[in-house]
């Protein structure tokens, strides 16, 4: 068939159906032009244009009430103002309270003359101190906080409250549990790490745990180089929210990094299901040694495993071990595990405590100022045995520390980071990846400090 035919017979079978159903027909359409009616006015505007309308300013002059007025009123509402301090040396129950802004001789007279109360002024300073007064002074409760005794000082802390009960006073002890709150901090080292910390805002404690976890892979002394960059996840102690005065409110370490002449060394904080806990790195290798770097937390060596000018002979001669220089009292501890072999006087070296541990291995500690173990009782590492002295033949107070395996002096510098380290079970490794993965983002944030104030000097 022809094209032209084929839409000629077309056309006369629509004109057929148009006659057939006209009206239908016609009804379509009209919907049809309604729906499109509707739809244009749904696209036209409702309202004139906003910048078209006029404007207008209106401006109010307010009067406040006078002075006298507004003190009337204040006056009519009792008012408790709170203040704190911290315990020095010599308070009296007078100098503190006059410090936290209480004027109250009954309040004054009561923390003189009852037992409990008078521990607020009374034994070692920097307790935390928190007064609610009224507004003519009269006291209204007074809280202490302070670390608790014995074991749990690392945990928990004392309040001691004296509070006004109509005409009397009571008061109330309790030891109640320290909380935990997890900051970041990071820093850039510019000549030691305590600087850097410290610019930081990070508390000396986390350094000296930072120094700790990473002894064997970098020594602190000698290593550092200037634009090393460091990064920690730490926990901060708070007493009722308050963070705490003594200790600098610090508790563990829970992640740390640490870039040193470009290599990047990482930890975590990571605790078994045997309890016990310990730094990994995050490829789950235990930073924990068999044997700690230094029998001090942290330290100047001032004279290490060489041949030097004995400061009492007066002549050259093999220094056997190294020396740590410390104030008096310093705490000393056991390098490994092992059994004391010896603690007494011995000679040159005054006081000093030897140690056994395994596989025919002594560790030996000189010239301490008191001695905290017995002869035959075991030890863990870590375990206090002792404090920094000058005992024996010592030109002041320091360490004396030596290593011996098999009978023979060794470097203990040396011994250290090569001793074996302590092995992550496989049983553990899930619990602990998924562990490490939530440290190193909190890294990633802390780290992102670190380069911002990089790009801003």
């Amino acid at each position: 068939m022809e094209p032209l035919g084929w839409l000629n017979q077309a056309a006369e079978s629509g004109q057929r159906f148009v006659t057939r159903h006209h009206r239908g027909v016609v009804t379509g359409v009209t919907v049809a032009l309604i729906g499109f009616a509707a739809t244009a006015f749904g696209i036209a505007p409702l309202a004139p244009d906003a910048n078209d309308l006029p404007r207008r300013v209106i401006s109010e002059v307010i009067e406040p009430l006078p002075l006298e007025v507004q003190l009337e009123a204040l006056a009519a509402h009792s008012l408790e103002l709170s203040r704190s301090q911290i315990t020095r040396t010599g308070d009296t129950a007078d100098s503190l309270l006059q410090r936290l802004g209480v004027s109250d001789a009954d309040a004054a007279a009561f923390l003189r003359r009852d037992a409990v109360a008078r521990r607020i002024v009374e034994g070692r300073p920097g307790k935390l101190v928190s007064a609610v007064a009224r507004d003519d002074g009269s006291l209204v409760e007074l809280v202490a906080r302070y670390p608790a005794e014995g074991e749990r000082a690392a945990t928990h802390f004392s309040r001691l409250t004296v509070q006004r009960q109509g005409d009397t006073w009571q008061t109330r002890l309790e030891t109640v549990p320290l909380e935990t709150q997890v900051r970041v901090g990071s820093g850039t080292i510019r000549s030691s790490l305590f600087a850097a910390t410290d610019e930081a805002g990070i508390p000396d404690p986390v350094a000296i745990q930072i120094a700790e976890v990473f002894a064997a892979d970098i020594d602190f002394h000698r290593e550092l180089r200037r634009g090393d960059t460091f990064s920690v996840v730490y926990e901060t102690l708070t007493a009722d929210g308050e963070p705490i005065v003594w200790n600098q409110g610090t508790g563990r370490v829970l992640a740390a990094e640490f870039v040193n002449a470009g290599r990047t060394h990482q930890a975590l904080w990571y605790r078994g299901r045997d309890g016990r806990g310990g730094y990994y790195g995050f490829d789950g290798q235990s930073k924990r040694r068999t044997f700690l770097a230094s029998p001090l937390e942290f330290s100047r060596v001032t004279s290490g495993f060489a041949m030097r000018m004995h400061p009492i002979l007066q002549q050259m001669r093999a220094h056997k071990g190294v020396d740590y220089g410390a104030p008096t009292g310093t705490p000393v501890r056991v390098v490994g595990d092992g059994v004391v072999d010896f603690a007494g006087w011995q000679n040159g070296y005054g006081n000093v405590v030897i140690v056994r541990h395994s596989n025919n291995r002594t560790t030996l500690y000189a010239h301490l100022s008191r001695i905290d173990v017995k002869r035959g009782e075991r030890v863990a590492q870590g375990r206090h045995i002792g404090a920094v002295g000058a005992t024996g033949w010592a030109t002041g107070p320091h360490l004396h520390f030596e290593f011996h395996v098999n009978g023979q002096h060794e470097d203990p510098l040396r011994i250290a980071r090569s001793s074996e380290p302590v092995v992550l079970p496989a049983a553990e490794r899930a619990a602990f990846e998924q562990q490490a993965r939530i440290a190193a983002t909190k890294l990633d944030a802390a780290r992102a400090t670190v380069s911002a104030a990089l790009t801003r000097d």
